[in-house]
């Protein structure tokens, strides 16, 4: 057994961490999805010779390392971290249009991309399937976290969450299938299908089963407890070990994970977490997440740069097309019959059928001596990496062009009184800063200072105006004054405790109503 040098692992775990932060902490303050930015960083580094790098893309392009980041440490993380928000009444209310899409439209799109690749690609009937389970779901990973940077209408993210969670485990389902079984079954013949749909059929339910029992088991293990610190060991827990309990009897461990995070944050929440508890395990999983995905993105770019395309530029923009229009396809398909469902909004669930790091992993995760398993990782990252980067970047123009991400009526009238508003009012500081330390006289500053105060008033009688027009514009504004009046309560107590004014008993108890009221304004917008 080779030693492992975990001081130099650590080391090398740091520096990506700091490039991920870095690159995402630029990406969110120039207002752009920061996944494509970490992509394409992460491509620059793996293609420009850097010394201080080499050894860090040596260790993460490793099949083995990528993985495991990916597959085990950070997957359960971020699906349960994204099913732990979802509603059971918003999913209800959206049931036609997520299960048309995470099973009409992903079982479509795998039959039209495993056959289109038989016949235009080459392959075999095992290399195109495989190739076809990685192809025909949309990333959790990728989806979630540019949609969210990027903002969309409440009930098209739902159905793009519930979609990208639920295809993401019939596509792992497919994807084991195809690559371990399909010529088993192709070999027995009739009854090879139905050892197929067996097969299928046991692997998703046994997944159900399991997330679901343990999903129930900690949500009712948390009402014994009112301590949030515990509750979020619990919830590590419950995500991790429902995917590897999953994994190990051959089940579908991320849809144990999505039922089980499911579970917790509806009736777990319910029954057995104060609205203290359930904003801290928030936190904690959108802090998680956000560090996950970064790393996630970096690497991806890192690994992307490792593929050969020498020589297969026609054949990799044939890969991409049957992708596209093999997605295109299945989504119209599904929903042709759902009622109430925007046109513009299928346009951009299609459009933001993204492929991600879930796909790469997938791939690597394949035996060595997997017959095609070159030809798959070149095509499967070629995809990927014009899905993320060319789809990502434009899924914002389209949201524009559609109108999908539309302000609220009255919004931009109103940001453009607000931008006045700030200029008057600096105007009027920095005019009595310049008088003060020029000498210059109130006479002369009152008069220009008289001009701007006008003006102030007339914007503000334009915004109440306004608020009379549009009331929810007042209410958001509301909502922003009683959030940063509980913050200042809050520090306020905090300050008191530490100067031992307030007992500790005392202090706690003031804390937790303040969050509570958090709680319920962070619901209400």
């Amino acid at each position: 057994m080779h030693d492992v040098d975990l001081h130099h692992i650590f080391k090398l775990g740091l520096i990506l961490v700091m490039i991920a932060a870095g690159t995402t902490a630029i990406a969110k303050k120039l207002n752009r999805p920061y996944p494509i930015a970490l992509v394409i960083v992460g491509t620059i580094i793996g293609l420009i010779n850097i010394p201080i790098f080499e050894p860090l893309k040596d260790f993460i392009t490793e099949g083995e390392i990528f993985n495991f980041v990916i597959i085990t440490l950070f997957l359960p993380a971020l699906l349960g971290e994204a099913s732990l928000k979802l509603s059971f009444s918003h999913l209800k209310e959206n049931k036609k249009p997520i299960l048309a899409l995470a099973f009409g439209a992903t079982l479509l799109s795998f039959l039209i991309v495993g056959f289109s690749s038989i016949w235009l690609l080459g392959f075999s009937i095992q290399t195109a399937f495989v190739f076809a389970a990685l192809m025909s779901a949309t990333d959790p990973v990728s989806v979630l976290s540019i949609f969210k940077s990027l903002g969309v209408n409440k009930r098209l993210a739902i159905v793009i969450e519930g979609e990208s969670l639920f295809n993401d485990g019939l596509a792992v389902v497919l994807f084991k299938i195809s690559a371990f079984y399909l010529l088993t079954y192709l070999d027995i013949g009739l009854a090879g299908i139905g050892y197929g749909i067996w097969e299928f059929i046991k692997v998703i339910f046994l997944g159900l089963i399991i997330g679901g029992a343990l999903g129930f088991g900690f949500s009712k293990l948390t009402s014994y407890f009112d301590d949030y610190p515990l509750e979020i060991i619990f919830s590590v827990i419950l995500f991790y070990g429902s995917f590897l309990i999953a994994e190990a009897v051959h089940a579908s461990g991320v849809i144990a994970v999505v039922v089980a995070a499911m579970i917790f944050g509806n009736y777990g929440a319910k029954i057995g977490m104060s609205p203290t508890t359930k904003l801290n395990i928030n936190n904690f999983w959108e802090v998680t997440a956000l560090l996950a995905n970064s790393i996630v993105f970096l690497m991806v770019g890192l690994e992307i740069t490792r593929i050969n395309v020498t020589d297969k530029w026609g054949y990799i923009f044939l890969a991409i097309l049957i992708v596209l229009v093999a997605r295109s396809i299945s989504v119209y398909a599904s929903l042709l019959f759902t009622k109430n469902f925007f046109t513009s909004w299928k346009h951009v669930i299609n459009w933001g059928g993204l492929k991600g790091s879930l796909s790469i992993a997938l791939v690597l995760s394949l035996p060595r001596d997997f017959a095609g398993r070159e030809e798959i990782l070149i095509f499967a990252f070629s995809v990927v990496l014009f899905s993320l980067v060319f789809q990502g970047l434009s899924i914002k123009p389209l949201l524009s062009i559609l109108g999908v991400n539309k302000k609220a009526e009255g919004f931009k009238e109103y940001e453009e009184i607000v931008a006045r508003g700030h200029k008057f009012e600096t105007a009027i500081t920095e005019i009595n800063r310049v008088r003060k330390r020029l000498f210059i006289t109130e006479a002369a500053s009152n008069e220009i200072i008289t001009q701007y105060e006008q003006q102030l008033s007339e914007l503000k009688n334009k915004l109440e105006q306004l608020f009379e027009k549009y009331p929810n514009l007042k209410e958001k504004q509301q909502i922003i004054l009683q959030k940063y009046a509980l913050y200042a309560q809050y520090e306020t107590i905090d300050k008191l405790n530490k100067e031992d004014i307030l007992s500790n008993e005392v202090a706690e108890h003031e804390r937790s109503q303040i969050m509570d009221e958090l709680v319920k304004l962070e619901d209400s917008i």
